[in-house]
């Protein structure tokens, strides 16, 4: 039985049971003193323990996001992206409710009141940070709660891929647009982006020593999968790289950095009339275009890296009519 007494102003619950480390918490109200006691009683006789929920009382969603800063977010291969998003999110008001006084309808509210501003894809990006958060502060920091809230809130439906593809002379218009500018690296690395179908980051990451010119290879030593691999090139890949070669200052085939390159493409893609085209659609533009010439999707994978080959099907544009002459063969 627990006991319920006043205690210097406010209202204390104690919670005995015999071979089991005594609980007791300080309340404003005795209903409230009561209802926990009721509740931590009720976790014991169905067989559980007295749960130590201190550290959950305490701590609050900013103070979790902190400690999975310094230990989780580092082992991330994403930790620059995630740590912008992480210290957004810590100024937010839910960053200041306790671990042990989030509910789903708090989580639900932040989702609602987030999305007025931003995109289903990066709310979703937001729930999954608060989510891991918690379960590995549930799992390894002794935070002890009965459920991860996350986990019952319901999740806005992930943004439909993007299908933008280059038209008939859009690509002409971009390479003119690249000799218009003042940055002699874009022509070639849009030639090697549609050629190879490489991240933006991964032809920012070659070194003249990935490159072999005989066997007609680049080597990938780290991709955002987390794997290396050997991508195939060209003869127009081949000739982009030349053209670098003639810009070579360094060990980078593309002797510039990411800001740069973006700041670049905001500039060209105005002047190309292509406004909404994104340098990641010439990724797209690349897997489309050799899944067209007939390669399965093992051998698209293969050179584009997608370790999931249901990745690749929104990159194939085959329409039922393309179909019929097939069936026939």
């Amino acid at each position: 039985m627990a006991t319920i007494r006043k205690l210097r102003g406010r209202w204390q619950a104690q919670v005995r049971r015999k071979g089991l480390q005594p609980r007791a918490k300080s309340f404003d109200s005795k209903s409230d003193a009561e209802q926990w006691a009721r509740s931590l009683e009720a976790e014991v006789d169905r067989g559980g323990m007295l749960a130590d929920t201190r550290l959950a009382e305490r701590m609050t969603v900013r103070d979790l996001f902190d400690r999975y800063l310094k230990e989780v977010t580092p082992t991330k291969r994403s930790a620059k992206v995630e740590t912008y998003r992480i210290k957004a999110m810590m100024k937010r008001p839910i960053g200041f409710r306790t671990l042990a006084m989030l509910r789903p309808e708090h989580i639900a509210s932040y989702r609602d009141e987030r999305l007025k501003t931003i995109g289903t894809g990066t709310m979703l990006k937001e729930l999954n940070s608060l989510a891991h958060a918690i379960e590995v502060g549930r799992r390894e920091w002794g935070v002890n709660l009965p459920q991860n809230p996350c986990r019952l809130v319901r999740r806005p439906k992930a943004p439909r891929g993007r299908d933008r593809r280059l038209s008939t002379d859009e690509e002409q218009k971009l390479l003119d647009a690249a000799d218009a500018g003042r940055s002699p690296w874009m022509r070639p690395l849009i030639v090697l982006a549609l050629e190879t179908a490489m991240r933006q980051g991964e032809m920012l990451s070659l070194r003249w020593d990935d490159i072999d010119l005989k066997k007609r290879l680049a080597h990938l030593d780290l991709t955002k999968n987390g794997e290396s691999r050997d991508v195939p090139l060209s003869r127009r890949a081949l000739e982009a790289l030349q053209e670098l070669a003639g810009l070579r200052c360094d060990e980078r085939v593309v002797p510039t950095t990411k800001s740069a390159v973006n700041q670049a493409w905001l500039h060209l893609r105005v002047r190309a009339g292509s406004p909404d085209l994104r340098f990641h659609d010439l990724r797209h533009e690349a897997v489309t275009r050799l899944l067209e010439r007939g390669l399965n999707v093992i051998e698209v994978s293969t050179i584009s890296g997608h370790k999931e080959l249901r990745m690749l099907q929104r990159y194939s544009h085959l329409k039922a009519a393309d179909l019929v002459d097939r069936l026939d063969e």
